[in-house]
């Protein structure tokens, strides 16, 4: 039993997979942000384009 334990808090390939999705969340939010963005300032230009036509 003590072999099964010690072994258990050995294993960190659970904690690798967890980073790794942490940081694949991490990326997207930003990509998010960032498109959303965009996204506001390009509604913008192209509602003062309608304005001018």
């Amino acid at each position: 039993m003590s072999k099964f334990v010690s072994r258990f808090f050995k294993d960190e390939s659970g904690a690798t997979a967890i980073e790794y999705g942490l940081i694949a969340t991490f990326i997207a939010v930003a990509i998010i942000v960032g498109v959303r963005a965009l996204g506001i300032d390009l509604n913008a230009v192209f509602t003062n384009v309608a304005a001018e036509i």
